[in-house]
C-alpha cells in the first residue's frame, strides 16, 4: 500500500481527520485520537501502524514483516506495525485500519461519537482474525 492509497483508504473511514506530524508521518484520527499512523522513509517499505485487540496483538506481534509498534507498543499500548514483507496484503492491511478505527471509535464517549455522526449506542464488541 502506497501513501496515496493508505490516505484514499483512511479518508474514507467515518469522521476522520488527517494531519502530518512526529516527522513526517501521516496521522489519522477519529475524534481526535489516533488510529492510523503512515510513515515512509525515503521510499523504503512503508510503515503502516494500527490499533489491535489484545487477541490480535498476541497472533500478529511476531508474523513476518509486522512488529509491535516502535514507541506505542513499548508503552504497553497494542498497536501493530506492518514494517517489511512478506507483512499484510492490501486487503489485510485495510480490514485492519478498518478495525482499529472502531477501536478507537468505540474508544469515545456516547456524546462524541453521536456528534462525530458514528453510531453512539454501538456496543463494545471484541475484534477477531
Amino acid at each position: 500500500m502506497n501513501t496515496e492509497d493508505f490516505n484514499a483508504y483512511c479518508q474514507s473511514l467515518p469522521a476522520t481527520t488527517y494531519v502530518v506530524q512526529w516527522g513526517g508521518s501521516h496521522v489519522w484520527k477519529v475524534g481526535g485520537k489516533v488510529f492510523a499512523i503512515g510513515g515512509w522513509g525515503g521510499g523504503k517499505y512503508p510503515g503502516i501502524t494500527f490499533k489491535v485487540s489484545d487477541m490480535v496483538y498476541e497472533i500478529l506481534r511476531d508474523a513476518p514483516g509486522l512488529r509491535p509498534a516502535p514507541y506505542l507498543a513499548s508503552r504497553g499500548l497494542k498497536w501493530i506495525q506492518n514494517y517489511a514483507k512478506p507483512g499484510l496484503s492490501v486487503a489485510e492491511l485495510k480490514d485492519y485500519l478498518a478495525q482499529s478505527h472502531r477501536i478507537v471509535s468505540q474508544g469515545l464517549t456516547k456524546k462524541q461519537r453521536s456528534e462525530l455522526g458514528l453510531d453512539p449506542d454501538e456496543p463494545h464488541r471484541p475484534l477477531t482474525t
